[in-house]
């Protein structure tokens, strides 16, 4: 007899068959109406999903023996300088100067350039090393058909990219310090040795030193008589500088005050020191008709930046000098249970908020409440690197076209401690680059802590024909100048020492802003040819910058 119940199987399986069928193209089909167009797209944004997805397979895909391979040229300064031109010429078109991926290309890349800065950390220098060498299948990644020596340089390049404020850059509220409560400098020692060690060497860590603690600190021989030098040793109780001048600080009860001399370290002789009504803003607020200081304490008006935690109700402080938390913040919890989240870092920070980290001391300026307590500031009172500086303090006001002690008539600082002042007016301030781009408060053997010397700083981010500039073959090229001579330095013509700290004693501007002899002309603002060549005047500097034949005459005669 026939076996009847396979004819319900049969059936079942016919309809489930017709139904997967229905439910497949009912998928394709909507796939097709809805997903299908656009699907080609490169201009889109990967889905978080197929970012990690992407991610995970691509750290796997790297052989154990390949990812465990380290690079035998490491830091080598040469190897790090080849790598760099090859960078500018294979992978900046891409992946930017400084590795964010902010270009035109890496922008209409799909999947997106990755921003080094956050990736890098995280791989070995084999992985690196595989990447470069064999490309990243599905992207724009390519492989590179290059000697190993040279793909090892590439690596050390990258390891040293140029630092800016990062793109995604975290909150200060991510990094909480409220409940924290400062510990000194001391307390980082331990697992910030090296950062310590440097640190501890630099002026930043020295600023105030009590002379008996500290005899080596005093640099000039108070033995020696001399008119302007009415004190003695015995007087000091800060030795405050040690740079350009040297000034030195007399306790009165709770409170210091300057005394009225002061030591110009480049000239070797005394000074008068003495701060006149028409210059700072709160000379004024502050009379002294005895011109020797004795009305004028240092609370309000120094020590909130030459400390950490200045109290300005019993004006005592956790700590004197620019320790470590003046930059990161109150560092008890870190200092118990170190994570990344009850720090401040400010390279996490976004550009602004990085900046015046630097800012809040470096630049002219007011509180925003302003007397505070009955007492005028010359610093932020209450500002601490988790807060907004700008809802504590103000930059010192400009009208353009006017010359005062603060500023030349374009706005550029004319006396020292500007250099915020100066560099928020400027385009590198609005590309993101930070301070700590170009300095290492930390401690380097360089000059003004410079993370390298004099050109090499700039050549982080700026090379002959690259797209920062300069446009010209070489740098003797853009210069005009014999390589290696005062003339071919950057910071000559984009950083000229005019701005007043002591004497005939100038530093560095931070507009980073040519100043053409036209300028000098018609605004009294010194240029930087004439800076060096003393012996010349603004037209020969127009004529021989017109006749370089290199150079924009709009520019060169605005």
């Amino acid at each position: 007899m026939p076996d009847r119940t396979k004819a319900p199987t049969r059936r079942t399986t016919l309809y489930t068959s017709a139904v997967i069928i229905v439910l497949v193209v009912v998928v394709f089909g909507y796939l097709y109406l809805r997903a299908l167009p656009g699907l080609s797209v490169a201009r889109n944004k990967p889905p978080a999903l197929e970012t990690t997805v992407a991610t995970w397979l691509l750290r796997h895909s790297v052989p154990a023996d390949d990812r465990a391979r380290q690079n035998p040229l490491a830091s080598d300064a040469a190897a790090v300088a080849a790598g760099q031109v090859s960078f500018r010429q294979k992978c900046e078109g891409c992946h930017a100067y400084d590795g964010s991926g902010r270009t035109e290309i890496g922008g209409g890349s799909y999947p997106r350039p990755p921003e080094f800065t956050s990736v890098l950390p995280s791989l070995t220098d084999g992985e690196i090393f595989y990447h470069i060498r064999n490309g990243i299948r599905n992207t724009a990644m390519p492989a590179w058909n290059l000697p190993d020596s040279e793909v090892w340089q590439l690596v050390s390049y990258v390891r040293h990219l140029p630092d800016v404020a990062p793109l995604a850059a975290e909150s200060a509220a991510k990094m909480d310090v409220s409940s924290s409560h400062y510990v000194g400098s001391q307390a980082c020692k331990s697992c910030h040795e090296d950062q310590f060690g440097r640190w501890s060497k630099t002026k930043m860590a020295n600023v105030v030193r009590d002379p008996k603690v500290h005899p080596e600190a005093v640099i000039p021989d108070f033995s020696q008589a001399d008119p302007p030098l009415k004190f003695t040793l015995d007087d000091v109780a800060f030795v405050y500088g040690s740079g350009w001048k040297q000034r030195y600080f007399k306790k009165v009860g709770n409170d210091y005050f300057p005394l009225p001399a002061q030591w110009d370290v480049m000239h070797k002789m005394w000074r008068p020191y003495h701060v006149a009504d028409n210059t700072d803003w709160w000379a004024k607020l502050y009379p002294d008709p005895a011109g020797d200081n004795s009305t004028r304490p240092t609370g309000p008006l120094c020590d909130g930046c030459h400390s950490v935690g200045y109290n300005i109700d019993d004006n005592t402080v956790a700590e004197w000098n620019v320790g470590c938390e003046r930059c990161h913040g109150a560092g008890s919890a870190h200092a118990d249970h170190p994570t990344r989240e009850n720090i401040i870092n400010p390279a996490r920070l976004d550009y602004v908020r990085a900046n015046d980290v630097c800012i809040q001391c470096h630049s002219q300026g007011q509180p925003v409440a302003n007397p505070i307590k009955g007492k005028y500031y010359d610093w932020p009172v209450g500002y601490d690197v988790d807060k907004n500086l700008w809802d504590f303090w103000k930059l010192e006001e400009h009208k353009l076209g006017e010359q005062t002690f603060t500023h030349f008539p374009d706005g550029t600082a004319h006396k020292n401690r500007m250099q915020g002042n100066d560099f928020v007016q400027s385009l590198m301030y609005t590309r993101g680059v930070t301070c700590f781009s170009c300095h290492d408060v930390h401690g380097t053997e360089n000059e003004a802590l410079l993370r390298a010397p004099g050109n090499d700083v700039c050549g982080a981010c700026h090379g002959p024909n690259s797209q920062n500039g300069p446009h010209a073959e070489t740098i003797e090229a853009h210069t005009h100048h014999k390589a290696d001579s005062p003339g071919s330095q950057c910071s000559a013509c984009h950083m000229p020492k005019i701005e007043q700290t002591i004497a005939d004693i100038n530093v560095s501007s931070h507009t980073f802003h040519f100043v053409t002899p036209s300028e000098t002309d018609s605004l009294k603002i010194p240029n930087a040819c004439n800076v060096c060549h003393k012996d010349h005047d603004t037209s020969w500097a127009a004529k021989a910058l017109a006749s370089w034949g290199d150079r924009s005459i709009w520019r060169m005669n605005k």
